[in-house]
């Protein structure tokens, strides 16, 4: 074992602050690498704050981030597809059984023993595992990705999560030349969905409630904005939408968006509100439309993900701060006081 320096919670209501935590050395599989920038993602900040305890309860000290760019520094004895030097990069994930039928068919992310990167069971150390905010990272190289040289490695960071959460749902519903796809909600998520959907060929629709951010969505990728509380202009889109991806997690309508799909229309929700959404049967059975979900994608389509967006130079729209501005920064996500996602720029580790 070695220490590694990183920012973690010791409670619920405690601020993130420095500390140090134990790393396994590489072992044969294993990759280390030194963590050069990891985005917030607003996960991070429920999980830091226990406020999935139903679900998901936070063992602590929480070291949180999934959102993972840096450098190889080492690899173990039976690596082949990593050497020190390479730009790699870890999500959601850092394990799985590998041998159940979703991981059997590249779906990882559907494993019912699927290893999440922070505050799950760690079955090297015991304890639990601990995140991205931190200088050093030890993950198995099935579980590593790579990332295009391309890339600002800033913005490529909140790829492992915003990214692939968008782009995961886009390709399973098959977005592409000549579909009309539909984003609800301009944020972290929304704006990566918007610049996936143009890329992929869509003509894309920017749902908001507000006006002000008509000219982000169009600088973005969008071909038309729509006010969402206008319901003339809502109006006039009824019937019309091959796909529509939600990524709205406070409670709003969603039967307003499933009736602006098209026959075998699909909305898929990716933002989480608290709330369950009423949902009217009739807007579904009319139409043969569906309403469906996603989490991230395996590891196959995360690395598909970020060779597409190295082929696209598509990253997120960051604002890097250094570590010690992290607290800030999440109460600042709280107010979405952010155009879209926090990076968090890792040497600045190196000063604690």
């Amino acid at each position: 074992m070695f220490n590694a320096k990183a920012y973690a919670a010791a409670a619920a209501t405690s601020p993130l602050a420095a500390t140090t935590v134990a790393r396994r050395h590489p072992t044969g599989h294993d990759v280390q690498i030194e963590i050069l920038f990891c985005g917030i993602c607003h996960s991070d900040l429920h999980q830091v704050r226990n406020e999935w305890s139903n679900v998901m309860p936070t063992v602590y000290p929480c070291v949180p981030g999934h959102e993972i760019v840096g450098r190889v520094t080492k690899v173990g004895s039976a690596v082949t597809g990593f050497k020190p030097g390479d730009l790699a990069a870890v999500g959601c994930m850092v394990d799985s059984d590998r041998t159940c039928p979703e991981c059997q068919a590249g779906l990882e992310q559907f494993c019912p023993n699927m290893t999440l990167t922070y505050n799950f069971p760690d079955k090297h150390l015991g304890g639990v595992t601990y995140g991205g905010y931190s200088d050093n990272i030890v993950v198995d190289e099935s579980f590593v990705l790579r990332v295009p040289s391309n890339l600002s490695l800033a913005g490529a960071a909140p790829l492992l999560c915003a990214g692939i959460t968008t782009y995961s749902p886009m390709r399973h519903w098959c977005v592409s030349k000549g579909k009309k796809v539909g984003v609800v909600g301009l944020g972290g998520l929304g704006h990566m969905g918007v610049k996936f959907a143009h890329a992929l060929g869509a003509h894309v629709v920017v749902f908001t409630t507000s006006p002000g951010k008509k000219d982000d969505a169009i600088r973005l990728g969008a071909d038309e904005v729509v006010v969402s509380r206008d319901a003339n202009q809502m109006q006039k889109h009824v019937g019309s939408f091959d796909f529509i991806l939600d990524a709205v997690a406070a409670d709003h309508d969603i039967d307003s968006y499933i009736q602006l799909l098209r026959r075998d229309g699909n909305l898929t929700l990716v933002g989480a509100p608290e709330k369950p959404l009423a949902v009217a049967a009739f807007n579904l059975i009319f139409g043969r439309r569906s309403l469906s979900g996603s989490p991230i994608g395996g590891i196959r389509e995360t690395q598909e993900m970020l060779d597409f967006c190295g082929a696209h130079n598509i990253t997120a729209d960051v604002e890097v701060i250094p570590i010690q501005k992290v607290n800030e920064a999440y109460d600042r996500l709280l107010r979405s006081d952010v155009k879209y996602r926090f990076s968090i720029d890792m040497a600045s580790l190196k000063s604690e």
